[in-house]
């Protein structure tokens, strides 16, 4: 009876042991790995030699400059011999040889934080792995990327990484371009030894565009160095210790910066993705099309993802001398506009005051037959600012046929001057502001009107302590400015040499001066451009190898507008008019215009302008067309088509040249090949892709200004930073900003 009980006993004990220590996994590696003794003993170990490879190509394209050929030092890195320039990092030295290392923190465009570690690698004499991101290179240092102790290193750091990561790759909108996925299925272990509770955090409210899951965050703090540096808002920020530390906001509230997005593309994993697009689609269903952004005057380039007829996403491509590889929030997330309130079918108005869906046959023949008995003085084309300059070449050669020399691009004024290019165009060219030391804002609040060139700005501002002065209304800027005055009253004191800024101006290296566009709306823009001039004289801003006279203008068709001489004939010809042709342009004030003219309105979307149509002529939005646009600095760049167009909508140009054909004045172009043929001889530039046309005259042969200049103050150009087009108003997405972030 003794025995048997103690055989149970004994059996039962086992059991417990046994259970206790069966979740326990062995994880079975290289005998090299197991320890540093046998590793070394290995390396000790004669082994035959082998030839090394021949060298890589640099990672990414990444190119090296020598200011100074007297700072180039060498490294080795896998055997091979890398001249690099003083001051590199290792990972730098890594990627100009052609070897890619993993990282998580490390963003070339933020400041150095070091905190992922999976960066190791090993440096010859060094008792342990280098943070290769934040250890500079220097001379003859021998770097190893591959050795099993580099390789054992980063196996640990992925596994510390994955403790408290959750298993959601099936449902995260991440899964498929997720950094943590592809350099734990390159560098790390397969399996952990991790079989504790995973940790959970509260997720975050960052406003309607930002959707947080803080959970997945690694605490790599890049949008924390993203929101402190590049965006210059305080509203992210590292909370708690150890295991309880977390990104958040320092108290509740929403992230209300306009380049907020760009934390979504500079997250390694889904903690931070996109709200309006979670749940869509996955990126390998997407098509991508490289395109750019018409939204305002950079032309940011961008990337837009379609599935079938419809956008899915909008995001940045990388170009240095435009937007680097950020975009703007309207950039972003205005694309569920381009499929809201859009025209699809040719209308034409009722006696009933109803619009009436027709062929594009009838429509056109209404819309010509009246064209042919109004007198010539009496017809009056506008523009709009999604406007390519295909279209507007186009338009202009049907009016002028017509008689009628009454055509101008909306947001370039009833008056505008188009003879000396230097008056419209950011000279200095958006990557040569960052060479400025001195910022004079003249009625222009770049954060609002351009937010790319305002990162720009704030970039030199944060590198080489660049003075800003700013003249107009009460404004947010997102860096350190000083606030002259809110007119041309202080303008004037500086161009006379009465104000305590002219020193300022007078002793910078390079300064720069940038006028707002929407000074082209005042009657005394002559005057204002006259004492802007003057003050870039006696400062010495335009010299022969600096131009730092700019014009910051606000949509993407004025400066190609402009160079076609979009020009009107009389600055009150709409009052006249009876025959007003709008090709996308809602943005004109109508109310002008006399009850009894006969209003085409030619574009994509159902806004303001549509109301007081006639006959309504469908036609493709950017996103559905090829078409040419000149940006603020003068590059012109072009658009392709990513989605087909919607309903019976057809090409801008090609309903102008059918209805020329209808009027029987037959423009002398079938194809998009022959229409850019007949711009060559009105402005070749615009067929120079991705080239800057410098202008060729500056403030030298202006004459001098009589007229007087008004004394009332500046007023911003832009009100609502999210609704400035018909493809904005258009978006619910932008709506929720509008409502949401503007309260903040």
């Amino acid at each position: 009876m003794g025995l048997g009980l103690l055989a149970s006993r004994t059996l039962k004990s086992s059991r417990i042991l046994h259970s206790q220590y069966s979740r326990f996994r062995p994880i079975v590696t290289k005998p090299e790995l197991q320890s540093p003794d046998s590793s070394s003993a290995a390396a000790a170990a004669p082994q035959p030699e082998t030839t090394p490879s021949p060298p890589k190509k640099p990672v990414g394209g990444a190119r090296i400059h020598f200011t100074n050929p007297d700072d180039a030092i060498e490294v080795f890195v896998d055997g091979f011999l890398v001249k690099i320039p003083k001051g590199m990092t290792v990972l730098q030295a890594c990627e100009i040889a052609g070897v890619d290392i993993p990282r998580f923190c490390y963003h070339s465009r933020l400041s150095i934080a070091g905190n992922c570690r999976m960066c190791l690698v090993e440096v010859e004499k060094s008792p342990k792995p280098v943070a290769s991101c934040a250890m500079p290179a220097l001379p003859g240092m021998k770097i190893k990327t591959d050795t099993p102790l580099a390789k054992k290193a980063r196996e640990g750091v992925m596994e510390f990484l994955l403790m408290n990561h959750p298993l959601d790759c099936p449902i995260c909108d991440q899964g498929g371009e997720c950094d943590l996925q592809d350099q734990s299925m390159a560098f790390g272990s397969d399996r952990g030894r991790f079989t504790e509770m995973k940790r959970s955090v509260v997720d975050k409210n960052l406003g309607p565009l930002v959707k947080t899951v803080m959970t997945r965050c690694i605490q790599c703090t890049r949008c924390v160095r993203f929101a402190t540096e590049v965006a210059g808002v305080q509203d992210l920020g590292m909370l708690g210790r150890g295991s309880g530390e977390e990104v958040g906001t320092y108290v509740e509230k929403l992230m209300t910066s306009e380049l907020s997005g760009n934390v979504i593309d500079i997250c390694p994993v889904g903690a931070l993705t996109s709200k309006p697009f979670a749940f869509k689609a996955r990126n390998w269903e997407l098509k991508g099309t490289e395109t750019i952004d018409v939204t305002d005057a950079v032309g940011s380039n961008i990337r837009i993802d379609s599935r079938g007829p419809e956008v899915m996403r909008i995001l940045p491509r990388l170009n240095e001398d435009i937007n680097e590889e950020w975009i703007s929030d309207k950039t972003r997330f205005c694309y569920d506009g381009l499929k809201r309130q859009r025209l699809n079918d040719p209308m034409i108005r009722g006696a009933d005051g109803r619009f009436k869906a027709v062929s594009w046959r009838d429509a056109l023949a209404v819309v010509a037959e009246v064209a042919l008995h109004v007198k010539p003085e009496e017809i009056v084309g506008i523009a709009g600012q999604l406007s390519d300059a295909e279209s507007m070449m186009a338009l202009k050669d049907l009016l002028n046929r017509m008689g009628s020399n009454n055509v101008w691009c909306e947001g370039t004024g009833t008056n505008p001057s188009a003879d000396l290019r230097y008056r419209y165009l950011m000279n200095s060219s958006i990557a040569g502001l960052e060479k400025a030391d001195v910022f004079l804002l003249v009625g222009t609040q770049p954060r609002y009107e351009a937010a790319m060139i305002n990162a720009r700005i704030r970039k030199t501002v944060r590198a080489s302590n660049a003075k800003v002065g700013y003249i107009g209304p009460p404004a947010d800027f997102n860096y350190d400015y000083q606030h002259l005055g809110f007119g041309p009253k202080t303008l004037l004191e500086i161009a006379e040499g009465r104000h305590s800024f002219c020193s300022a101006i007078f002793n910078a290296k390079n300064p720069a001066i940038i006028v707002g566009s929407g000074l082209f709306e005042r009657e005394d823009k002559e005057a204002i451009f006259y004492a802007a001039e003057t003050i870039s004289k006696n400062g010495n801003v335009i010299r022969p190898d600096w131009n730092g006279f700019n014009v910051l203008l606000l949509s993407g068709a004025q400066a190609a507008a402009l160079d076609l001489g979009l020009v009107p004939e009389s600055s009150n010809s709409i009052e006249s008019a009876k025959f007003l042709y709008l090709m996308g342009a809602d943005d004109v004030n109508l109310d002008k215009v006399p009850a009894d003219a006969f209003v085409v309105y030619q574009g994509h979307h159902g806004d303001r302008s549509v109301y007081r149509a006639n006959v309504i002529l469908p036609s493709a939005a950017y996103s559905e067309k090829e078409g040419t646009y000149e940006n603020t600095e003068g590059r012109t760049q072009q658009t392709l088509p990513a989605v087909p167009t919607v309903g019976d909508a057809r090409d801008d140009w090609k309903i102008i040249r059918a209805l020329s054909e209808v009027s029987r004045i037959c423009l002398p172009y079938d194809t998009l090949g022959s229409l850019r043929s007949r711009m060559r001889t009105v402005a070749p530039n615009l067929l120079n892709v991705d080239e800057i046309e410098p202008a060729t005259f500056g403030p030298s042969l202006s004459i001098d200004c009589t007229q007087e200049i008004n004394l009332t103050p500046f007023k911003a150009a832009i009100e609502n930073f999210y609704m400035t087009n018909s493809v904005t108003r258009a978006s619910k997405i932008m709506a929720q900003c509008s409502a949401m972030l503007l309260k903040e």
